[in-house]
């Protein structure tokens, strides 16, 4: 990929870090931070036995990264149990999402990422006891504006996101994996009908390897794209673990149809070969392309995401960074919500939310 940041360079190709002097490590770690992907450098060197061609100063800044991951990734373990006592007394198996399924199942994508939030999802019918039982353990809503509590208990995918009062930390209790507004509506049952245990974890579940690639690109696809080339690189990771079993590619396209979620896929097999060299055969992207809208929207997604998916960094941004990022905002919005909703709720948030906050 001639003329790629070195960061993007670096993602495909690890071998290349073994060549890097200092003010090359220098760059490479800022732009990284900035995508918050100094923890996957780190795991990259690790696989590919390179970490003894780091410099001493670049070294130190990677093995603090790495201790950190560590000690975040036993920190959320930890609080997974908090979150199972909470909800032994009812009679569901929430399934984990995002960043605590790969930590807690051991998942590629789970090395050297940090995250805020622990995400689960639970039928929508066991909303309110859900939510009491964290509330009895110390979790409590962050949204107490009236608007805020409507529009996320009426509009949105999930409860408006809760905090636990002793130690800070943040779970979002998800009833589907897009808004009951959105334009496709993925069917939340179906998801948790595929749902898989996880060793030794008997209270959780997590989605089946394809329906945890579609969530990941309907995350990236139908959201903001500030980390998105970490959303990219979890879903590159994702691809080539679960590709092992060669019914995954036989089964991805046909899955990402039944629950309405062909152009998302589309997006992320192409993005994550152009940007990442992903591995994706030939047959597989050939059948997603029959999800790939029109050539003119394909041209101007295209120009938008080469902005966009970049790592926002100082010596990668371009003029039109900015204005693709919030351009592919914009459309994230329109995808989620009506247009009448969706002017009402900018209306709200730009003049009516600030006096009130």
């Amino acid at each position: 990929m001639s003329g790629a940041p070195l960061l993007i360079a670096v993602l495909r190709q690890p071998a290349l870090m073994a060549g890097l002097g200092l003010a090359d490590w220098d760059l490479l770690l800022r732009q990284a931070g900035s995508a918050r992907l100094v923890g996957r450098l780190r795991s990259l060197l690790t696989e590919r036995s390179l970490l003894d061609t780091v410099p001493p100063q670049p070294r130190t800044h990677l093995d603090w990264a790495a201790t950190l991951a560590l000690r975040h990734r036993r920190a959320v373990h930890w609080e997974v149990e908090q979150i199972r006592r909470a909800l032994s007394g009812l009679s569901l198996r929430p399934v984990l999402l995002k960043g605590a399924a790969y930590a807690v199942a051991g998942l590629p994508p789970a090395d050297g990422r940090m995250f805020s939030d622990i995400d689960i999802l639970v039928p929508k019918p066991m909303l309110d006891e859900v939510e009491a039982a964290l509330m009895m353990h110390g979790w409590v809503g962050t949204h107490t504006d009236a608007y805020d509590q409507r529009y996320y208990r009426e509009w949105m995918h999930e409860l408006p996101p809760m905090q636990n009062i002793k130690r800070d930390t943040l779970i979002d209790v998800h009833h589907a994996i897009l808004p009951e507004t959105a334009r496709a509506r993925p069917d939340p049952a179906r998801l948790r009908a595929a749902a898989v245990a996880i060793d030794g974890e008997p209270g959780f579940l997590t989605l089946a390897p394809a329906d945890m690639v579609l969530h990941s690109t309907t995350h990236l696809f139908y959201g903001e794209f500030e980390h998105g080339l970490r959303d990219l690189v979890d879903i590159e990771r994702l691809l080539r673990h679960f590709s092992a079993d060669p019914a995954f590619w036989d089964g991805l396209v046909a899955r990402a149809r039944e629950l309405e979620l062909g152009r998302p896929l589309f997006y992320a097999l192409r993005w994550a070969d152009r940007l990442l060299g992903a591995a994706v055969p030939g047959h597989v992207m050939e059948n997603s392309r029959l999800d790939a809208p029109n050539r003119l929207v394909l041209g101007a997604m295209d120009w938008l995401l080469g902005h966009a998916m970049l790592p926002a960094h100082p010596s990668i941004d371009r003029p039109a960074t900015a204005p693709a990022r919030l351009m592919l905002y914009i459309r994230a919005n329109w995808l989620r919500m009506p247009p009448l909703l969706l002017a009402r709720h900018l209306f709200h948030k730009a003049f009516l939310s600030p006096k009130t906050a």
